[in-house]
């Protein structure tokens, strides 16, 4: 019974599947009609054709009919299966020689289909990077494809493990920051920072800095102070001191920062300078740099430090890549809009995005067109033999019938022209001989 269910509905599995059944059924059901109506024809004609000799003609087309649909029913049945269950040979074609029809298949489309000049006028005709900017100017479609950035950052956000993370930037870190000597390349950026000038803002910085903190905190000033003076001294002394000290230092800071040419701020620019030097030749300077800057990254609290920060930076990234009105979706879906609105109105954009995905499809298809081609012939390969005759039947087999339907009328037209010509030319020439 499962057998018999099956081939009734050949595998039909869609609500498409069981439309090209049905209509496959009422083509099969006109054929067989047609071929019961000539059968019809003929039993009546052939019983009064002796009465009315003119049925002879109906006769010989209904024969004719019968002929043409049997043969053609025998032709189209041979394709899926074993016309009547009789194995004759070269019937069930297409179970027969599936493997055949597979491999035929895959390179045929891997011929025709993914051919590089095929592939190359299709690209040419498609515009696809203007398409793409007027799809991505819609509110709904950049929040789409922002939603789908935002899944697949989630998704490797959760399948990236914090120890391999942590590990992996180590390895970064040490390969690009750690290992390389940096004495050598400070000098060298010490020395273009100062002969630059940049460093003469940094001094008017630290010197505003200082008399602005001076000048808010005259009593923390004059307390450092009495904290160094001997305790004999009376306190009048003290007062005078700490009073004009700080007078001292609010006009030291004041002049360094508004004379260029103060001694303090040449003497900070020649140190630089010297330091610049130092370190780009003095071996035990460099060393000290190296010995100092390991013993910072080999610091456990270093270390924690960074595994801490990328666990704050992951949570905080999965909060804001979950909310729909957080910030960075907001501004990732704003910036596919305005890619979008660049692609439609910057052609020299265009042609470049279109030139490379057009470069990049061919060398895909150039390197993968027979493993492609490949997938169609393995696919139909592992069909059941059944099965892919019934799948094949379903999607073809009501065009088909128009073959035993074509068969039969042909076959009528052939067979009342064969008697006309028999009656009309052959017998009168052969009663005459």
């Amino acid at each position: 019974m499962p057998v018999l269910g099956r081939r009734r509905t050949l595998g039909a599995v869609t609500p498409a599947d069981f439309e090209r059944l049905a209509s496959l059924r009422r083509m099969q059901a006109v054929a067989l009609a047609l071929l019961v109506g000539m059968a019809v024809v003929f039993v009546i004609s052939f019983a009064l054709q002796e009465r009315m000799p003119w049925l002879g003609y109906v006769r010989a087309a209904s024969e004719g009919g019968m002929v043409g649909a049997l043969a053609d029913w025998f032709a189209v049945t041979a394709l899926f299966r074993h016309p009547l269950g009789l194995k004759i040979p070269h019937t069930n074609l297409i179970a027969n020689r599936k493997d055949d029809i597979g491999e035929g298949l895959g390179g045929f489309i891997e011929e025709n289909f993914l051919a590089d000049d095929v592939v190359h006028a299709k690209l040419s005709e498609i515009s696809g990077a203007r398409a793409a900017g007027t799809w991505l100017q819609e509110d709904r479609n950049a929040e789409h494809v922002g939603e789908l950035l935002s899944n697949a950052a989630l998704g490797a956000l959760t399948v990236l493990d914090d120890r391999d993370v942590q590990e992996l930037v180590e390895a970064l870190v040490r390969r690009h920051v750690v290992d390389p000597e940096w004495g050598t390349l400070l000098g060298r950026a010490t020395g273009s920072f100062v002969s630059g000038g940049h460093h003469e803002a940094l001094i008017d910085i630290a010197a505003n800095r200082l008399e602005e903190w001076l000048l808010a905190h005259p009593a923390a000033f004059e307390r450092m102070l009495s904290s160094r003076l001997p305790s004999w001294m009376p306190s009048i002394v003290d007062r005078f001191l700490d009073q004009r000290l700080h007078s001292e230092a609010v006009r030291f800071a004041r002049n360094v920062a508004a004379d260029r040419n103060h001694p303090a701020r040449l003497a900070i620019g020649r140190f630089l300078g010297d330091l610049s030097e130092d370190l780009q030749h003095q071996e035990r300077l460099r060393d000290q740099v190296e010995a100092f800057k390991h013993e910072v990254f080999d610091s456990p609290r270093i270390r924690s430090l960074a595994a801490s920060t990328w666990q704050t930076a992951r949570a905080a990234l999965v909060e804001l890549l979950e909310d729909p009105e957080s910030e960075l979706r907001v501004r990732v879906n704003r910036a596919l809009i305005d890619f979008g609105r660049r692609l439609c109105e910057d052609p020299t954009l265009q042609f470049k995005i279109d030139v490379w995905v057009m470069e990049v499809v061919e060398h895909l298809v150039r390197r993968y067109r027979h493993d492609l081609a490949n997938v169609v012939s393995e696919t139909v390969q592992k069909w059941d033999a059944r099965e892919a005759a019934e799948k094949i039947e379903l999607q073809v087999g009501k065009d088909l019938q128009f073959i035993r339907i074509n068969g039969t009328v042909i076959g009528s037209l052939a067979g009342l022209a064969i008697a006309t010509v028999a009656n009309l030319v052959i017998a009168p020439l052969a009663g005459h001989s």
